[in-house]
């Protein structure tokens, strides 16, 4: 998949809302400012496609980007920021479990950690409901730039440990360096594929 064709086709503000697209569809979820804009730009080899901001939780609805008219990679709002009002978590909680629970076209998720942290628990919350609901998920560990080489390996290692997940289930990756988003994007192709087959 050449990714030279990628268009934003809508997003979703409510429960029920009708989905823009019809294509198999990969969600990428995690925690408020984990990095999912930084790294769905960096895995389509965009800058600015979906909008990066300092401030955690802006994302406020669901986002869908079409690739090569193949796949949609889904940017789902971030859960368990702290500073993010009540009502609006409210709102959200709903709509990204209603997502995930009812879109007949999603085949996969991609659950972001920041491997400078083990999984909170909001990020295992989300692990049990995806567990819950069986949709296949891989785990991305974001910002690996920040550490050094062993702290990586040490990183990735605990991780694999604490969820009790095969290695080739995470991957280490950063948005900055690029470090692990082409062996992820495979990861996203071959799991729309899987579900075709």
């Amino acid at each position: 998949m050449t990714r030279d064709r990628i268009e934003f086709v809508g997003a979703q503000r409510r429960p029920g809302d009708p989905l823009p697209t019809r294509l198999p569809q990969v969600a990428v979820v995690g925690r408020s400012n984990v990095g999912k804009s930084s790294l769905i730009n960096a895995l389509l080899g965009r800058k600015r496609l979906a909008r990066v901001s300092k401030t955690p939780g802006r994302t406020r609805e669901i986002h869908f980007y079409e690739v090569d008219e193949r796949l949609c990679l889904v940017d789902l709002p971030g859960y368990g920021f702290a500073s993010v009002p009540a009502e609006v978590r409210q709102r959200w909680t709903p709509l990204i479990e209603s997502y995930l629970s009812t879109s007949p076209g999603l085949v996969g998720v991609v659950l972001l950690l920041d491997a400078r942290r083990g999984p909170s628990q909001d990020d295992r919350g989300m692990i049990d409901q995806l567990a819950r609901l069986g949709t296949p998920t891989l785990f991305a560990l974001t910002k690996v730039d920040k550490l050094s080489r062993s702290e990586r390996h040490r990183a990735t290692r605990s991780i694999q440990e604490t969820l009790e997940l095969p290695g080739d289930q995470v991957v280490a990756t950063s948005a900055v360096s690029g470090e692990g988003t082409e062996t992820l994007w495979k990861s996203v192709v071959s799991a729309v594929e899987e579900a075709a087959s």
